[in-house]
């Protein structure tokens, strides 16, 4: 039997996910197209692609070379993601552990392989076409636990915790400075400025709160290592109210940036870890906790007593 060769040139209409415009070429199954990836069907721009979850643009040419007539079945394997790693799953939501250097969701520049776009590529893996509902979010040089709705429901229901400030958020940060107290709490209100960075002020209509609570961990020689738990999640809030208090975190380019900086914290991303996520389950009614071990990088910078 004849090998069935396609070919199609990638338009601005049709650029985005290969395994699905290779599904369109083929009139395949998703498992079916999983196997064809697998079996080297699919090349783009004369090169072997085996990548399910990576992206074409307009001009890459897509190559499909397979017998129509054979039953292509996908090899068995472990999910492999250097945006996240996965924590807990169930048929309702999954928790992930996100990597620094990760948006969470896209900006209005439609930046390509967001968290939310990897996790749902995942969940679409064996399961037919699915999304991630966003609960939540971390800022992308920060790293640790997020969880995400299987279901709008869930993640409705989910997110009407969080409004209530029912989960137990917990992050681990390495600060600049000493700090005096023991533990603490900042209690402020925030605003955001024309360049979309957010400050403390006083307190309006415009202004939004933001409570903090601290508790010292470890005095470094010049930085203090601290975990703090969020009773508000507003944006930057950690980064702006530590910042504020004269207290940056290790590595923040927005925020107190002078003082952010460190000899030897040499790494791209925020000192800062969300370690620690327990909410109640939307379906069980039960408590679930999750804990995240510290990075490599924040790990290595509290071993050598900087």
């Amino acid at each position: 039997m004849p090998m069935t060769t396609l070919s199609l040139t990638v338009d601005e209409e049709k650029a985005g996910r290969i395994d699905l415009i290779v599904r369109d070429m083929a009139g395949a199954s998703r498992s079916q197209v999983r196997g064809m990836f697998d079996h080297n069907c699919v090349s783009v721009n004369g090169h072997p692609c085996k990548g399910i979850a990576g992206s074409v643009k307009a001009g890459d040419v897509i190559s499909l070379r397979y017998d129509p007539n054979q039953r292509y079945r996908e090899k068995k394997r472990s999910w492999d993601d250097r945006t996240f790693s996965i924590v807990f799953e169930d048929e309702h939501l999954i928790v992930v552990d996100k990597a620094a250097g990760t948006l969470t969701v896209p900006t209005d520049n439609g930046e390509p392989n967001s968290l939310v776009d990897r996790v749902s590529i995942y969940l679409s893996h064996s399961r037919g076409q699915k999304e991630a509902c966003v609960v939540h979010r971390l800022d992308r040089e920060v790293s640790g636990l997020l969880v995400f709705g299987k279901h709008e429901a869930i993640a409705k229901q989910l997110i009407e915790q969080f409004k209530q400030r029912k989960p137990e958020r917990v992050y681990t940060a390495i600060v600049a400075g000493l700090i005096e107290d023991d533990q603490g709490t900042y209690h402020s209100h925030l605003a955001t400025g024309s360049n979309l960075d957010r400050f403390v002020t006083k307190p309006s209509r415009e202004t939004e709160t933001a409570i903090t609570h601290y508790r010292v961990v470890r005095r470094l020689t010049d930085t203090t290592l601290v975990e703090v738990q969020l009773e508000t999640g507003k944006r930057n809030q950690i980064r702006v109210q530590f910042a504020d208090a004269g207290h940056p975190v290790l590595g923040d380019p927005r925020y107190q940036t002078k003082r952010a900086s460190h000899p030897f914290w040499v790494r791209k991303r925020i000192a800062l870890h969300a370690r620690s996520l327990a909410f109640t389950h939307p379906i069980t009614g039960e408590t679930v906790k999750f804990e995240s071990p510290l990075p490599s990088a924040i790990q290595k910078f509290v071993n050598a007593g900087r």
